[in-house]
């Protein structure tokens, strides 16, 4: 593969690390060379195309645990992407032929896709619904619940998150234009909770007033802002699909629809709140 910005090639010590390539700028697409034997994991329907030596198997769960993970976890990594708004299957691609062959993945809104080794993050990552596009196989797809009640409520996200867990490359999707911060200890950053793309765990995630009562209902920015902590790595995206679907919508003279990205569990009254009215 040509050398991009976003691209890696394995090395030669690292025998489950997979080379891969980001193409394109607003509408991207990802690429994975895959050696003999060697698997990714993607959401179902992500697939552009293949080369023919790669097999698909479409698989219950997300895949993690293997042929030897038992039904039981099958059932309880099925549930918990289900949980998180995703598909109750995932399919496997793997090279079952010789040399090197290719598959291609896209994201189904416009954005961005940031691949993250998840062992130099410590392990995990706390990211948006939805937003798993692909993955080494081997990476878990979990569940992170808001452990306070008034984050989950007007945290943008609601209660619930996904948590990608694992040792090997992971690949997310994000809206628009996306921008990562390392936050020192202590250091705080102010973010709109629609915005918040991603984050490590050591990141303590809680909501401050954007102001007085007037910029609360005038200024537009909802009433709370996402208050980050650090230490830790935030990923912050500029332009969450769901605003994207709401100025459709509004320009389209509808308010019909499903609000599934930045929306609280209040339903119009939390987005009103959040600042997307």
């Amino acid at each position: 593969m040509p050398n991009s910005p976003w691209s890696h090639h394995r090395s030669a010590s690292l025998s489950d690390d997979i080379d891969f390539e980001i193409k394109g700028q607003e509408l991207q697409f990802l690429e994975i060379e895959l050696d003999p034997g060697e698997s990714a994991v993607a959401e179902a329907g992500a697939m552009v195309w293949k080369d023919g030596a790669i097999s698909m198997t479409t698989v219950f769960g997300d895949g993690s645990g293997g042929a030897d993970g038992g039904f039981m976890g099958k059932l309880l990594g099925a549930g918990k992407r289900l949980v998180t708004g995703e598909s109750l299957f995932t399919t496997v691609f793997t090279h079952q032929g010789h040399g090197k062959a290719r598959v291609a993945f896209a994201s189904p809104t416009p954005g961005s896709i940031l691949p993250l080794k998840l062992d130099q993050y410590g392990g995990a990552l706390i990211c948006q619904k939805d937003s798993f596009l692909a993955a080494a196989k081997g990476v878990a797809i979990g569940v992170h619940f808001q452990k306070r009640i008034m984050t989950g409520l007007f945290g943008g996200e609601g209660f619930i998150m996904q948590r990608l867990s694992g040792d090997g490359w992971v690949f997310v999707q994000m809206g628009g234009t996306l921008v990562e911060k390392e936050l020192a200890p202590g250091e705080e950053l102010h973010v709109d909770t629609g915005c918040l793309a991603a984050m490590t765990p050591g990141v303590d995630f809680d909501l401050v007033a954007a102001g007085g009562v007037k910029s609360m209902i005038f200024g537009g920015e909802g009433a709370f802002f996402a208050r980050l902590r650090g230490p830790g790595h935030v990923w912050i995206q500029s332009l969450p699909f769901s605003r994207l679907a709401g100025r459709m919508l509004a320009a389209a003279g509808s308010r019909g629809g499903q609000n599934r990205g930045e929306g609280s569990v209040l339903g119009e009254f939390g987005d009103l709140i959040g600042g997307n009215r």
